[in-house]
């Protein structure tokens, strides 16, 4: 039996992929998805897959670091299917690499802007409106996608590496803070993962000298990056009823990177 049929979730920065992986994850075990990302042309791409597929899926453009946008999203996703029971906010960037004092303002605000206050803005949208639901089948889940960043430092990385770790510290906190109202919430910390995020690390890093499993396939004790599905799989089995008794779990998928 699908682990979520007739749920519905919500996925930000689905337009590829570990979001996209996850939003074609969840329409696979059943529930009704909102797609969402800045890139409107990915997002609907998205979305016509899983309906290509049977799913169903709309999308929303949403930029997560606009407080009025996030509202608008998860309003629409209620508008459209009527509840919110899972989200995964997935939405990030990596922005540019430097050392610690060469990092720019720009650099690090646009960086907090997205990845963490954007993670804060999902949180608070998505946990009003589970609490709304109350008793008619309230509570939920919500899956935040930081990084191995989010658990260790990484040199050139700083603002991410500081984003990421305050993703896992919103992470705890929401998830203590409403845990007896059913609502779990937990972090996902991937490694190396094949996706365009990593290429542009890996260009950004070597000048386009070499590729990302190049660069990060033998710095995995397991030899290789990762693949979204790889991440996808568990994001949706943290959203289901298997995972009933986690919350405020930070969790690596990665390769066992941070076991070195």
């Amino acid at each position: 039996m699908a682990l979520l049929l007739g749920k519905v979730a919500l996925v930000t920065g689905a337009a590829a992929g570990i979001g996209r992986a996850t939003a074609l994850k969840f329409a696979a075990e059943g529930a009704k998805v909102m797609v969402s990302d800045v890139e409107t042309k990915g997002g609907e791409e998205t979305a016509a897959m899983i309906r290509a597929k049977g799913g169903e899926a709309r999308f929303l453009r949403a930029d997560v670091s606009l407080a009025a946008e996030v509202k608008a999203l998860v309003a629409g996703t209620v508008a459209a299917y009527g509840r919110l029971d899972c989200a995964c906010n997935n939405a990030g960037i990596e922005g540019a690499i430097a050392p610690f004092i060469e990092q720019t303002e720009a650099n690090f605000d646009r960086i907090i802007a997205v990845n963490l206050k954007g993670t804060f803005l999902c949180l608070q949208a998505e946990i009003t409106q589970m609490l709304a639901q109350g008793g008619d089948g309230g509570g939920g889940s919500i899956v935040n996608l930081s990084s191995i960043a989010g658990l260790i430092g990484f040199p050139g990385l700083s603002s991410y590496v500081a984003s990421k770790h305050g993703v896992n510290g919103l992470t705890r906190n929401a998830a203590l803070e409403y845990a007896k109202a059913g609502i779990r919430v937990n972090s996902v910390c991937p490694a190396g993962i094949d996706t365009r995020m990593l290429d542009s690390l890996a260009d950004q890093a070597t000048g386009g000298k070499m590729t990302s499993r190049q660069m990060m396939d033998g710095l995995h004790p397991m030899g290789r990056i990762g693949t979204p599905d790889e991440v996808a799989g568990l994001i949706v089995w943290l959203c289901s009823a298997e995972a009933g008794f986690m919350t405020g779990a930070v969790v690596p998928v990665d390769g066992g990177y941070v076991a070195q």
